[in-house]
């Protein structure tokens, strides 16, 4: 099994590709059930997920080509993708497959819609809290499916098509909007989701669905109206770059210190956390090519953050910015709103001598002079890579255990790091 060791203590100066979204390239290949011609995605990323979905998709009889290089085409392009579902050839997704990846779950909505039917796999628990689908299920019932649940697998069915109507959700969910309007695309008459999620993977992928003929307005906002068509077409689609990444690299060069530029980063999709990075003492700078971020020996200042939805500070970077607080000059307050089981990263990060303590969904840093290297094991794929944010700044050696978490989610991490000056590389076995 791969681990990745760093030795701390390297400023970071130079440029790190941003690439494509992993939250918005998923769905946007989920979406391909709903049109029997091909989606063509662009900037797509090379990340673990984005191969087991194909693999999930062809179970389906979905076709995925990846378009090989172009001329002046390097790995700091993202791939393109032709995804081809013209015969679906199994309306049910397996429990082994559907574990593996909790948004796989999501193909529930479009094979129904499209075929009438659909059996998959309940997704079972996860790292980082239960995650139910329970609003998912919700929302195709709104929009007429029947739902049963049999032997652990949901069997949505809509012999008629599925039907427009309201969707309230009682709480802000990602999924559960995504799956309303994929579903609601194909349906008859107007579908009204209220409480909608707003994050820009949202609005990514109501803007690809709107180029295959879709008809959604209010992406984006807390309200969205969707007139359902009765049928889709292809499109090509350029997923929009990825602000977990962005947000991620930048608390890696606060916490290292040094000066990168973040190409292809918009500063509009992670605004709150750019805040929280200047409250801190960081310099950051936004152009129409990216995001520069620069520290170059002040010490950091301590913050309180609580996370929720889109347009606040994101979830999946609570992780990176506690292993940031955990060296600035004084006490820090991270309150976690979102997941009740993403504090798995605190007793990892304790072994690199950071001081937290924990009271439910309250951390509280308590910054120190410095951290030592040690061994540490990855929990998750957030909670993994605020460890190597936290080794850039430890004295001596860092190992990263299961590194295959970061994998899911970061695309050549320790390449994109190391061409910035950082002192680390992978060990496989």
């Amino acid at each position: 099994m791969d681990r990745i060791r760093i030795v701390g203590g390297r400023r970071l100066t130079g440029t790190i590709p941003i690439s494509g979204a992993k939250n918005a390239t998923l769905p946007l290949m989920i979406a391909s059930l709903l049109t029997e011609e091909t989606l063509v995605l662009d900037n797509v990323p090379r990340l673990a997920d984005v191969v087991l979905l194909q693999r999930i998709l062809g179970n389906h009889g979905v076709d995925v080509m990846v378009s090989g290089k172009r001329p002046g085409e390097t790995a700091d392009h993202g791939q393109t993708l032709h995804v081809s579902a013209a015969n679906i050839v199994d309306t049910t997704a397996p429990y082994e497959l559907v574990s593996k990846m909790r948004a796989s779950f999501w193909v529930v909505a479009p094979l129904v819609a499209r075929m009438g039917q659909a059996r998959v796999s309940m997704p079972g628990g996860c790292a980082i809290g239960t995650r139910p689908v329970d609003l998912l299920i919700m929302a195709l019932g709104r929009l007429g499916a029947d739902i049963e649940i049999d032997g652990g697998y949901v069997v949505a069915t809509a012999p008629n098509g599925l039907r427009g109507g309201e969707i309230i959700f009682p709480k802000v969910t990602v999924g559960g909007t995504h799956t309303a309007i994929m579903a609601a695309s194909l349906a008859k008459g107007t579908t009204v989701i209220e409480n909608a999620a707003r994050e820009p993977e949202i609005v990514d992928v109501a803007d690809c669905l709107n180029k295959m003929g879709a008809r959604i307005s209010g992406a984006g906002t807390q309200r969205i109206v969707v007139e359902g068509v009765a049928k889709l077409s292809g499109a090509r689609h350029a997923v929009l770059p990825d602000r977990i990444e962005t947000g991620t690299y930048a608390m890696a060069a606060a916490m290292a210190g040094g000066d990168i530029f973040l190409q292809n980063a918009r500063a509009e999709l992670l605004q709150a956390a750019l805040d929280v990075l200047q409250q801190t003492g960081v310099t950051v700078t936004s152009t129409n090519q990216g995001i520069r971020i620069a520290r170059n020996g002040a010490d950091l200042v301590p913050v309180e953050v609580t996370t929720a939805p889109f347009p606040a500070f994101p979830t999946d970077l609570q992780a990176q910015l506690m292993a940031l607080m955990t060296r600035a000059r004084g006490t820090s307050r991270i309150v976690e709103t979102i997941f009740e089981n993403r504090f798995m990263h605190v007793q990892e990060l304790v072994r690199l001598g950071a001081r937290i303590q924990l009271d439910c969904e309250r951390a509280t840093i308590e910054g120190v002079e410095r951290l030592k290297g040690a061994p540490v094991m990855a929990t998750d794929l957030r909670a993994s890579v605020s460890l190597v944010i936290a080794a850039l700044a430890a004295e001596g050696e860092t190992i990263v255990n299961r590194v295959y978490h970061l994998d899911r989610g970061f695309e050549r991490l320790e390449d994109k790091l190391a061409r910035c000056g950082a002192e680390i590389e992978r060990l496989s076995g």
